[in-house]
């Protein structure tokens, strides 16, 4: 080998080596940067989780800050429900006291309406960390929706009556279907509870008993129709029995009559006699049997004798009903 081929491999040589004493330390520095940023990026993480843990970041600190305002809302929200029921029991209460009684009209009957609607409606929010905020609202905004209709309902009742006042002043049911020197002993008590001591049930008694003679002349109580005029039969224990309709929700039943005065059909008024009164059907003595109906709803008749009535006439009647045995309840 010549000299030159000589010089010519320990120059490739030469570049050869200073190649790799080049490569090893770029190499260490790209390890060493990718470490320090590893490092870095942990030490950031460390001192970013540690901040969270002890401080409140910009936007954990706004969502903290909304959901104070929200729980503020809610807690608003349920006083202002509060108030506004209470408004409408307010409301409420004149409704029954007051226009109720200068219509002389008996309470809207909406059955079911205040039942509390059951859980399941509300399942969706149980479980959801404000619970104990969104369900009681819900339930208050429920409470008081069904409130507001009911007193929607009513008044609108209300405004029908107070345009038909004039006719229904003599239609709704007034006075005593008998002259009250006709009677004969204890007044049998409405009780549609009544539990029957020998039956051992409960055997509503839907209307009064006024015990008289037989023959004793009965009045219809308000002008109305006569719905119903039977004459003959046992017609469910009533046996003879007028039902008269006085429009307005109001109906009234005659019952165990002698001598039924009317047809069905005609038009009757106040005071005017339409039987007499006697012991057919499911009757053991002589006595007029009245109901007064409300929206098909048995209510109390004395509510409606006692218009004329002193305070000291209104306790004495009371002190005379009694539970009876004029009807048999087998």
């Amino acid at each position: 080998m010549t000299q030159e081929a000589q010089l010519t491999d320990l120059v490739q040589e030469a570049q050869e080596l200073t190649r790799e004493v080049v490569k090893a330390p770029f190499r260490l520095r790209t390890y060493r940067l990718i470490r320090k940023i590893l490092i870095g990026f942990i030490l950031v993480s460390i001192v970013n989780v540690l901040f969270s843990f002890f401080f409140l970041t910009p936007k954990m600190y706004a969502i903290h800050r909304e959901n104070h305002e929200m729980v503020i809302k809610y807690r608003i929200l349920q006083d202002r429900i509060r108030t506004a029921q209470q408004q409408v029991e307010e409301i409420r209460l004149r409704d029954l006291h007051v226009y109720r009684s200068l219509f002389s009209s008996d309470t809207l009957a909406l059955q079911g309406i205040f039942q509390a609607y059951p859980d399941e409606k509300y399942a969706s929010m149980v479980g959801d960390q404000y619970e104990h905020l969104m369900i009681p609202t819900w339930k208050q905004l429920d409470q008081l929706a069904r409130s507001i209709y009911a007193e929607s309902r009513s008044f609108d009742e209300l405004q029908q009556l107070s345009s038909d006042k004039e006719q229904m002043t003599t239609a709704i049911p007034a006075i005593w279907p008998m002259d009250r020197s006709a009677m004969k002993g204890h007044i049998g008590a409405f009780n549609p509870r009544r539990y029957h001591p020998i039956l051992h049930r409960i055997q509503p008694h839907n209307g009064v008993d006024l015990p008289c003679t037989r023959g004793t002349l009965i009045y219809a109580t308000g002008d109305a129709v006569v719905e119903k005029a039977s004459k003959q039969g046992y017609n469910g224990g009533f046996g003879r029995q007028i039902v008269l309709n006085h429009e307005f929700g109001y109906k009234t039943r005659y019952a165990h009559l002698d001598k039924v005065l009317v047809e069905t059909g005609d038009t009757v008024r106040r005071g005017q006699v339409i039987g007499h009164a006697g012991n057919t059907g499911r009757s053991t003595s002589t006595h007029l049997h009245y109901e007064v109906l409300y929206k098909g709803r048995p209510v109390n008749p004395i509510n409606y004798f006692n218009k004329d009535l002193s305070e000291m006439e209104y306790e004495k009647l009371m002190e005379n009903m009694r539970e009876t045995n004029y009807e048999r309840l087998e």
